[in-house]
């Protein structure tokens, strides 16, 4: 007698062993309890296909067959189950198992002690590999499984963004998928992708998710764009300390309240984003400047404007050109005190003041005329955003 024998015998009472060892996972691993998640029906058909191959393992000196394994660690995986709950009731299924073998080998006096101690030592080398094929397929599941979420979730973000979207029905249903509330108020954010296929802002969405901000991303070949909620009463805060963490550009549209409008704050987050002085990283919210976003929305008439005003002071020798052109950006930010202005510059103000004038005298415009205040402050904002060449000076 041996236990190929044993395991013979035991072969004969396998949907018994199946139902009563499933019974026991039930007991004792709380998520497999849970009908809703794990059929009752799903977990006996799996215990008994797990069972008969380790029997079989045992009284036939099968080959090790562990697609039943894999097979479990796929379904536990699109079920839900955390794979420490499938690796414990694999565990407590084994441990089922082999207290069986020795109740049967106890029946049959000719099983010696030193065949139940190599049975000991199979069974649990067995459960090692069912375990490992258990959790390899669990994980593939799993990458598949969060592949086609996100792949989903891009997919909605989409069609959000192009307006795809229209019946209010279906947009409650993808806020919904997407995690955020039906209604707002929302924002939406575009940050520029120095790289194809790089990401500006990695993180970004688990981050604010931990700071009680939900969002949803897409990717696209030259943008990474957000859509977030900000019913959090610290949310814009949040937000933009998030976004200011990342070395990347990035504009916000204003906030809105209804998704129906997410194709219009996209304009404007990228209005924002095109905004953006110079080329290094920063935040632009398109309320912050709304002249610079008009500016950016019309870049030829831009880049028209720079000639109709500014032409005088660009065609000048590049150091005096700087000069000028610095100054009347600090004296504008410095509210129009030529003071303020010199202590930016670490000139006096006599000098501001001269170059002041000497910007009047080239492009007729007087500094105290506000019409003419608007023109040049345009005109300044259109130069940051659509800078002439060297070249293109004559």
């Amino acid at each position: 007698m041996s236990l190929s024998d044993v395991s013979a015998a035991l072969l004969g009472r396998l949907p018994e062993l199946g139902e009563r060892m499933a019974r026991r996972i039930c007991a004792e691993v709380e998520s497999y309890a849970d009908e809703s998640l794990i059929p009752f029906a799903s977990l006996r058909e799996s215990c008994t296909a797990n069972a008969d191959q380790l029997l079989g393992r045992f009284a036939l000196a099968a080959e090790p067959d562990v697609r039943p394994a894999e097979q479990t660690g796929r379904l536990r995986a699109e079920q839900g189950v955390p794979l420490a709950d499938t690796l414990h009731a694999y565990r407590i299924g084994f441990g089922f198992l082999w207290s069986q073998m020795v109740d049967e080998a106890q029946r049959h006096p000719d099983v010696t002690d030193a065949q139940l101690v190599a049975g000991s030592s199979e069974i649990w080398a067995q459960f090692g590999l069912y375990a490992e094929a258990v959790a390899a397929a669990y994980r593939e599941a799993s990458a598949e499984l969060a592949l086609r979420r996100e792949a989903r979730r891009s997919a909605l973000v989409e069609a959000l963004l192009t307006g795809a979207l229209a019946d209010r029905t279906t947009l409650w249903e993808t806020a919904r998928q997407l995690g955020l509330p039906e209604r707002g108020p929302y924002a939406v954010v575009a940050a520029s992708v120095p790289d194809p296929g790089g990401e500006p802002l990695p993180g970004i969405e688990a981050a604010l998710r931990q700071s009680g901000v939900q969002s949803a991303w897409r990717l696209l070949p030259g943008e990474q764009i957000g859509l977030l909620s900000l019913a959090h009463p610290d949310a814009e805060t949040v937000s933009r300390r998030a976004l200011r963490h990342r070395p990347a550009r990035v504009g916000v549209s204003p906030r809105f309240d209804s998704l129906r409008d997410t194709p219009q704050a996209l304009r404007f987050a990228r209005l924002a984003l095109a905004g953006l002085p110079g080329d290094g990283p920063g935040v632009a919210r398109f309320d912050d400047s709304p002249l610079a976003m008009l500016v950016a929305a019309a870049p030829a008439e831009a880049a028209r404007l720079v000639e109709v005003v500014l032409e005088p002071v660009l065609e000048l020798p590049a150091p005096e050109r700087t000069r000028l052109l610095e100054t009347l950006g600090h004296w504008f930010t410095a509210g129009g005190v030529a003071a303020e202005t010199a202590n930016r510059l670490f000139i006096h103000p006599n000098t501001v003041r001269y170059r002041l004038r000497r910007i009047e005298k080239l492009t007729g415009r007087s500094l105290s005329d506000p019409a003419a205040l608007a023109d040049l402050g345009t005109a300044l904002h259109a130069l940051r955003l659509v800078p002439r060449s060297d070249s293109s000076r004559h």
